[in-house]
């Protein structure tokens, strides 16, 4: 049987406090949307993106027709980005991304 001791321990407790240090940054995408007619259509499509796991913020612009949609790199991409507004009926393609 194997005895940890306060060494051990103390990496143990450096490595779980640095793991999300390890983390990917949140990244940004600007999505242009299509099929937006009318002022529903930007809730649905923010409802959409909300959806996508690792999605923390979405702006819909009506008048622009873009979505501006913050996420965790390592939970979503932005294929599943565009593949949540086109299941929604909003088909979309990246436009900018840092």
């Amino acid at each position: 049987m194997r005895r940890f001791t306060f060494g051990t321990l103390s990496l143990i407790n450096l490595l779980i406090a640095a793991g999300p240090a390890f983390a990917a940054p949140p990244q940004t995408a600007t999505l242009a949307v299509e099929n937006m007619t009318c002022g529903t259509c930007p809730i649905v499509v923010k409802k959409a993106l909300e959806r996508v796991p690792g999605v923390s913020s979405t702006t819909v612009d009506f008048d622009k027709k873009t979505a501006t949609v913050t996420f965790d790199p390592d939970k979503a991409t932005s294929t599943k980005l565009t593949q949540a507004t086109t299941e929604a009926g909003f088909p979309s393609k990246v436009i900018a991304k840092p």
